[in-house]
């Protein structure tokens, strides 16, 4: 008798559960998708090239995403949870030390404005809202602002962006700040970078630990000549871009955007800051050295400038498109310069840009696109004085520069910049899409050994096949496959030689596979039922 007044009040409590969540549903909408994304990879130069007689690397990474959408009246909200992992770098039992489930996004956005929307009395603007929390970026094709979606921990930002449209204008101005703790005592502003690895080889090629407070520079390697304020050596071999190894202190974002007609014109203005820090080390000759920045005052006898150094990125982008895929076809042109003046991280005078131009061919499912891109280096030979190395900030290198990850990546990039001459075909359809793309790599400046001599600007050429099957609504399959044949060159550019000996140990020819799938479900989809006439 009492096991059944229990059944009863469980069931009663499901279906009063149920009704209160079909009750809300019909008042305000609510979604919740999820994301499954195992990807096998096999490894044989991916990023860097290896040395001879290297063994491939193997290994399985997942991405798992629960995704709730609301919005009501006024009011969008967004979470997004995120468990990001390599098959088997967990205890199988319990780990207290898993932290790998993060939230990726989590924002709140209320609408100022909406001429659609009677009950709303400010009708200056047509759309006007305001966005607040973890958020993805994303602007354009994503070259310089994206979420870097093929990364399995992706890209988000903890901002506030305000967001207008009015007669076909689009404007959206973004700030962000960041700070490592609220705790009591804090007196000042400065900023350590969170992204630091825990384990780095120091002088000697001996892993140890990395020094508290330390952002290392590079493994291994040896002092530049060159000293800092403080007389401690620079590194000889710092890391290429500020968002692969620094966060920024804060940011300011502005973005237009105007279609007419066939064209869209877009605008961008970035100023990220960076905390300035003074080059230190840490170790011995006997026990060897980490070199690294150290972002955070040592006492209070520490008079060196924190002040944060401020960079600035804009340019502008233009998409228009004539034709039509199904009649004689169509044609896409894709054009975009940007500057980036101001200071590097490293308080040097920025004088850097980056161009690049692109013409698509569409007809039928098949496409062909030629393009040209170049971001300036530094020149060996005859430097400025001042830094020319473009950084493409915070967008998704993998998209642009080849699938292998060889530039503007966690890899690291060449000081002499690059350029890329490069050839895509692809054949699409709604079921699978076949897609090669053919680079040829190259420096922009010259660059030197440590000699002194001046090497060959040609890096290499890369070949990127990629092969996608939707097998339905909610499932993908990816496969893919790119082959590297760089030149002698390759290790000097990417700092991973020095004289010729040690060049000619690394493998020029590099490839890398992966199969990936892909599982979206929509829990709140309803199939279709067909109905009997």
């Amino acid at each position: 008798m009492y096991k059944n007044v229990l059944k009863r009040r469980k069931l009663f409590t499901i279906i009063a559960i149920l009704t209160c969540c079909q009750a809300l549903n019909t008042q305000a909408q609510i979604t919740l998708t999820g994301q499954l994304r195992t990807r096998a990879e096999n490894r044989n130069g991916y990023g860097n090239l290896v040395v001879n007689d290297s063994k491939n690397g193997d290994f399985i990474s997942q991405r798992t995403r629960l995704i709730f959408g609301y919005k009501w009246d006024r009011l969008t909200f967004g979470v997004s949870l995120q468990d990001v992992r390599v098959w088997g770098a967990d205890a199988s039992s319990i780990s207290t030390t898993d932290n790998r489930l993060l939230l990726h996004e989590a924002w709140g956005e209320l609408t100022l404005a909406n001429k659609a929307d009677t009950t709303i009395k400010f009708k200056l603007l047509d759309m006007l809202s305001l966005k607040i929390g973890r958020q993805e970026l994303i602007y354009d094709d994503s070259r310089l602002i994206g979420n870097l979606d093929w990364l399995q921990q992706a890209r988000r930002h903890d901002m506030v962006l305000l967001k207008a449209v009015h007669h076909g204008w689009q404007v959206d101005l973004g700030y962000a700040y960041n700070q490592n703790s609220d705790a009591v005592g804090i007196t000042n502003t400065d900023y350590l970078p969170a992204n630091v690895p825990a384990i780095v080889k120091n002088s000697l090629g001996t892993l140890v630990a990395v020094p508290a407070g330390l952002i290392p520079l590079a493994a291994g390697g040896s002092a530049g000549n060159n000293s800092s304020k403080s007389g401690t050596p620079v590194f000889a071999n710092p890391p290429s871009t500020n968002g692969a190894t620094q966060d920024y202190k804060s940011f300011t974002s502005l973005y237009i955007s105007k279609k007419i007609d066939q064209t869209k014109f877009s605008a961008l203005f970035f100023n990220d800051n960076f905390g300035k820090y003074r080059l230190d080390s840490v170790g011995s000759a006997a026990t060897g050295y980490v070199y690294g920045r150290r972002f955070v005052r040592t006492g209070s006898t520490d008079t060196y400038d924190y002040s944060p150094v401020h960079r600035y990125t804009y340019g502008l982008m233009i998409n228009h498109t004539i034709g039509n895929a199904s009649d004689f076809g169509k044609f896409a042109l894709q054009a975009a310069y940007y500057r980036q003046s101001g200071t590097d991280r490293d308080n040097v005078a920025l004088d850097a840009y980056h161009y690049t131009v692109a013409l698509t061919y569409q007809k039928g499912n098949f496409s062909f696109t030629p393009g040209y891109d170049v971001l300036s280096g530094n020149n060996a030979v005859s430097p400025s004085g001042k830094d020319n190395r473009f950084d493409p900030l915070y967008g998704t290198p993998h998209k642009f520069w080849g699938y292998m990850d060889y530039f503007y990546a966690g890899s690291g990039s060449p000081a002499g910049g690059l350029n890329n001459p490069y050839f895509k075909i692809k054949y699409a359809t709604n079921i699978i899409s076949i897609g090669l793309d053919l680079h040829s790599f190259s420096l922009n400046k010259d660059m030197k050994k440590a000699d002194g001599t001046v090497i060959n600007k040609d890096l290499g050429k890369e070949g990127d096949l990629v092969v996608s099957y939707n097998m339905n609504k909610f499932t993908n399959i990816e496969f893919g496959y790119s082959l590297m044949k760089a030149t002698d060159s390759m290790p000097f550019a990417k700092g991973q030689a020095t004289t010729n000996a040690v060049a000619a140990t690394f493998n020029k020819t590099a490839n890398w596979a992966y199969i990936m799938f892909k599982f979206t479900p929509d829990f709140f989809y309803t199939k279709p039922v067909a109905i009997k006439q």
